[in-house]
C-alpha cells in the first residue's frame, strides 16, 4: 500500500477533525483561510486513500457491557489466517491482531458480564479448530484509549 504525502494543510485538516469529526468544512476552511471546496477535496482524497476514516465510537462499558478482556491465543501455526477469520466473526470480538511472540493472536472482547465471557470462551473460542490455549486478561479499568494519532514526522 502506497503512502500519501501529507502537506501542512492536510495535517491541519486532520488536526481539526480529530478535535471534532463533525466540524463543517466551512469552519475548517475559515480557520485555514482557504475555500470550503478545497477542504472537501482534501478530505475526499484523505478518505479515499485510507489515511482518514470517520466512525462513531461507543464506550462498551456505558452501553450494557460490563466485562472487557484481552485474550492471548495460541493456535496451529499453519492455519493462522483461517483461525483468525473464524474468531473475528464472533460478535463479542472487537479487535483481533495476528502477533509474534508468546501468542499467535491478541483478541479483545466485550461481554455483558463474567458469565457471558465464560460462555464465549467455552462455547465459541475453544470450539474453533486449531485453538490450543488462551490466556484471558479481564480489564479492571481503561486508563488510556485513543483512536486518532498524528502521522509520523517527515511524511509531509
Amino acid at each position: 500500500m502506497a503512502t500519501l504525502t501529507l502537506d501542512k494543510t492536510d495535517r491541519a485538516i486532520i488536526q481539526a477533525l480529530k478535535g471534532d469529526g463533525r466540524l463543517p468544512f466551512s469552519t475548517i476552511a475559515a480557520q485555514l483561510n482557504v475555500s470550503p471546496g478545497m477542504i472537501r477535496q482534501r478530505v475526499q482524497r484523505l478518505t479515499e486513500s485510507g489515511v482518514l476514516q470517520f466512525a462513531a465510537v461507543t464506550n462498551p462499558l456505558r452501553t450494557g457491557y460490563h466485562t472487557m478482556a484481552l485474550i492471548g491465543v495460541k493456535a496451529d501455526g499453519h492455519r493462522l489466517r483461517e483461525i483468525a477469520n473464524q474468531i473475528a466473526a464472533f460478535e463479542e470480538v472487537i479487535y483481533l491482531a495476528i502477533t509474534s511472540g508468546t501468542y499467535n493472536f491478541l483478541v479483545e472482547v466485550t461481554c455483558i458480564d463474567n458469565a457471558d465471557l465464560l460462555r464465549f470462551l467455552s462455547e465459541k473460542l475453544y470450539s474453533v479448530e486449531g485453538v490450543r490455549e488462551a490466556e484471558t486478561f479481564i480489564y479492571l479499568d481503561i486508563v488510556k484509549e485513543i483512536y486518532a494519532w498524528d502521522p509520523p514526522p517527515g511524511s509531509a
